[in-house]
């Protein structure tokens, strides 16, 4: 589960994004001034940072310029009702990646979110990411590496298992894997996933992905 910190000082704004979020299955810490942030940078790590500029304490440009300089790489998203060229200057200069500017549409900062958040991922990561001992994920090429053979992907199952890596271990609900396989403008169909983690089980070998009845499926790589 990535773990979100949110600063907003609009009451009403925060809850409903916390709550949003949330229901995305998202961690979100949320918080109403600068300072309190701060403080929160510096007790936990988060996997990406969603801040308002014009707060109470410690604003959001000074706050993320000086978390970076901490050493603080999660990535941002500024949530601001400013819309100068030179205040998106600013916001890009302090070290943010995107900016949304108020009002907005929750669908619309869902989709910077997972953006983002899947960007941070790949990232971090090394140029190949080993799934078995002869099976390898090429980020840079988007492809997998078999044998020493490359094995390209549809674009379905390439977004499946960039889902899988990013989730090893964990349980992913059919409902979460729908939200990101399929867009918003497409209907999810259960056939078409099963016929999606077919296509992987024989690419990658059955035992990487494991069905958990009425939940959801397991990514395990070999150790």
């Amino acid at each position: 589960m990535s773990k979100i910190l949110l600063l907003e000082d609009d009451s009403n704004l925060n809850e409903t994004v916390t709550e949003f979020l949330e229901e995305q299955g998202y961690d979100v810490v949320s918080v109403y001034d600068g300072y309190e942030a701060q403080e929160k940078l510096y007790e936990s790590k988060y996997d990406l940072l969603l801040l308002d500029i014009n707060v109470p304490g410690i604003d959001g440009l000074d706050l993320l310029k000086e978390s970076r300089q901490e050493g603080v790489v999660a990535p941002a998203i500024y949530i601001t009702s400013m819309d100068s060229v030179d205040d998106l200057e600013r916001g890009f200069e302090s070290g943010c990646d995107d900016y949304i500017r108020k009002p907005f549409a929750l669908k619309e900062l869902l989709i910077r979110v997972e953006t983002l958040l899947k960007r941070g991922f790949f990232h971090e990561q090394k140029e190949l990411i080993q799934i078995s001992k002869n099976i390898a994920y090429d980020i840079k090429n988007n492809t997998l590496i078999i044998d020493g053979e490359t094995v390209s992907l549809g674009n379905k199952e390439s977004r499946l298992l960039k889902l899988f890596m990013k989730t090893e271990g964990e349980i992913i609900a059919h409902e979460r894997i729908y939200k990101h396989l399929w867009d918003y403008d497409e209907e999810p169909s259960d056939t078409a996933l099963r016929t999606y983690i077919k296509n992987l089980r024989k690419i990658i070998g059955k035992e990487r992905i494991v069905s958990i009845k009425k939940q959801g499926y397991k990514f395990r790589t070999e150790k």
